[in-house]
């Protein structure tokens, strides 16, 4: 399973520690860019009110006119455009100004006495300003007292700050994601081994699935666990009752064909005739089943087909049972051929399909095994094939080409059940070799 994959479990825990800490992040820098500039406009402000006290101190008021000791105020506000400005105004309108502001013009409210404001305006050269103003009396004159400070250094140093800041937590956030991206993957491995089990189990190697797992997935491993055993108990009870059933049937059939085989007397002729037959059909079912038994053999409800293995041991179990017509039967796999399905599919497929052509076979029966994405299976014999008429017919539940031969009818149906199951293709022509029934199969993976 891709990591990149939105079903990802290991994509989702990343793509949400991501986002959560692009958002802690982009808060912590909103709050911190904010915190920073109240802080500095807080600090200034209050430089900027000392500065003020400053100026009301250095202040000399003659016959109702202002004058400021220069030698009782910082040398910064004599520099034209130094970013440091003053306004003192009377209650008459008259302004006294800071050498700093040349000619330039302050638009500043009038305040009374004990009023104090904040305000950002724009200065000389576009500077942004930061102004204290606030009303005073001195000597029985009110006055209003501005100061002002050029902001742009304050914010230059600020937003370069915050700019190593931003780099910082981007580092930050891109170590913190790989560090959890190793930490995800290191907890993710525990459960590889899990996965490597599920394997086997499909596999038919391994019956169970370990226990040893993270706490977090232990309720599901058991409860799978509990679910094998289940399906396994319930399969082997069947696959025994079916077959104590066949061979408890078994001999009480022989019997009575026995029985029915003897019958002379021409009265009863016809009945016996009948009920002969059905006898017969029914240990034919029961030979079916006897044989089933025989081909699937003790595997487990969860193992895959191995070619390499199961075709073999179903070529040897049919030999045994066609010992009688010195068949010759062929098994030709691919060298790597991954195992396929599920086990008691694929010999029910493989030998209703191999028992078919064993019976119509003369001498040689071939079954070819190929395929990696999809499963081909090709089954040919050198009997005397089919009529096109005929090859409609063969996989209708029940139908027997040959009512002489021995058969229930239900192999072929139950051939094409399983190419159905596993969304395939059955195809039925003649050999081109061998000149008799060629069934071709193709299954997909599920």
């Amino acid at each position: 399973m891709s990591v990149l994959s939105s079903n990802s479990l290991e994509h989702r825990l990343h793509l949400g520690l991501a986002l959560t800490l692009i958002v802690l992040m982009g808060m912590l820098w909103l709050f911190g860019a904010r915190s920073i500039e109240t802080l500095t406009e807080d600090f200034i402000a209050s430089r900027l009110e000392h500065d003020s006290e400053a100026l009301l101190s250095a202040m000399i008021i003659k016959q109702q006119h202002l004058k400021v000791r220069p030698s009782r105020i910082n040398q910064i506000y004599h520099r034209p455009y130094s970013g440091h400005y003053y306004l003192v105004r009377q209650q008459d309108g008259i302004e006294l100004t800071s050498r700093s502001l040349w000619d330039f013009k302050l638009q500043l409210p009038t305040l009374k006495l004990g009023e104090k404001r904040r305000i950002h305006i724009l200065g000389p050269d576009k500077q942004q300003l930061l102004v204290y103003v606030a009303g005073f009396r001195k000597q029985g004159l009110d006055l209003t007292v501005a100061v002002a400070e050029d902001l742009m250094p304050i914010k230059q140093q600020r937003d370069l700050f915050l700019r190593n800041f931003a780099i910082l937590a981007m580092v930050g956030l891109i170590t913190l994601l790989l560090v959890q991206g190793m930490v995800v993957r290191q907890a993710f491995r525990r459960i590889e081994p899990l996965r490597e089990e599920v394997k086997s189990l499909a596999t038919g190697d391994e019956k169970s699935l370990s226990e040893e797992v993270p706490d977090e997935i232990y309720p599901l491993v058991k409860e799978i666990n509990h679910l094998l055993q289940l399906l396994s108990r319930r399969n082997q009870r069947s696959r025994n009752a079916l077959g104590n059933l066949a061979h408890a049937l078994k001999g009480p059939m022989n019997l009575l064909t026995h029985y029915f085989d003897k019958s002379t007397d021409s009265e009863n002729r016809i009945d016996s005739a009948l009920a002969g037959q059905q006898v017969e059909r029914v240990r034919l079912l029961i030979d079916r089943e006897l044989k089933r038994a025989r081909i699937a053999g003790s595997g487990t409800t969860s193992q895959r087909f191995d070619p390499q293995v199961d075709l073999l041991d179903l070529v040897t179990v049919l030999k045994q049972i066609y010992r009688d017509k010195q068949l010759t039967i062929e098994a030709v796999t691919a060298r790597v051929q991954p195992p396929f399905g599920d086990r008691e599919d694929i010999l029910e497929l493989l030998g209703n399909l191999l028992d078919n052509a064993c019976k119509w076979a003369k001498s040689r029966v071939r079954c070819t095994i190929s395929g990696k994405e999809h499963l081909q299976i090709v089954v040919e014999d050198d009997g005397e094939g089919l009529a096109d008429e005929d090859v409609s017919r063969l996989t209708a539940r029940g139908s027997r080409l040959d009512e002489n031969r021995e058969g229930q009818g239900l192999g072929l149906a139950i051939v094409s059940d399983v190419v159905s199951l596993y969304d395939g293709e059955l195809i039925f022509d003649r050999s081109p070799e061998l000149r008799g029934l060629r069934v071709s199969v193709v299954l997909n993976r599920l």
